[in-house]
């Protein structure tokens, strides 16, 4: 008999496998919405810079879409920008200097340290967390559609309650696009012609 608690280690090492691929586009979408979640509190490979940065600018991307204070959003690209070209990793950084030593990076204060160290330990952080139980990542696919922008993804999200490419697709099938304010028809049929070469 198979212990179950392994098969559910196994399948989350998978995940987090998978996590790394990026090879096709649902993997892109299994790390936001999944694993941070299915791997918090098991040990993890060191996140890269470019990982760190890609969640903040994701984060970043969410809190657009909801329509958050600008000078936030801003902050949290500043930092990513920063991390994505930092030449020392992070993890490095915080083993050897903790968050103060995270906080020598331009654009990288207290609350930020804060938050790639909790990253780098556990996979996820609070804050990301809190944000996508309410917006779910998922809708960050939306925005790589041509014809969707944040304003858009705002407005499908909020309105229409469309949370993923599947969603968007369903809606446009049904007619859904025609009803949604400051898409007109060219916009409309760009948006399914893309939708259909999923």
């Amino acid at each position: 008999m198979v212990n179950r608690e392994v098969t559910v280690l196994t399948y989350r090492y998978l995940l987090f496998d998978v996590h790394e691929l990026r090879c096709v586009s649902d993997a892109r979408s299994l790390e936001r919405a999944s694993l941070p979640l299915l791997t918090r509190g098991l040990p993890t490979r060191q996140m890269t810079n470019e990982q760190i940065a890609r969640r903040f600018n994701d984060m970043a991307s969410l809190m657009e879409v909801r329509g958050e204070d600008p000078f936030r959003l801003r902050s949290y690209r500043m930092a990513a920008e920063a991390i994505e070209t930092w030449p020392t990793p992070m993890a490095e950084i915080a083993k050897n200097e903790g968050a103060a030593g995270l906080q020598e990076l331009p654009g990288v204060g207290k609350a930020i340290a804060g938050k790639i160290v909790e990253l780098i330990e556990t996979g996820t952080f609070d804050a990301w967390e809190r944000l996508t139980a309410e917006t779910p990542a998922t809708v960050l696919d939306l925005l790589a559609l041509p014809g969707v922008g944040p304003k858009t993804a705002a407005l499908l999200h909020q309105k229409f309650k469309i949370a993923s490419l599947e969603n968007l697709k369903k809606f446009a099938e049904g007619g859904g696009l025609e009803m949604v304010d400051g898409i007109g028809p060219k916009t409309a049929e760009r948006i399914k012609r893309n939708l259909g070469e999923l």
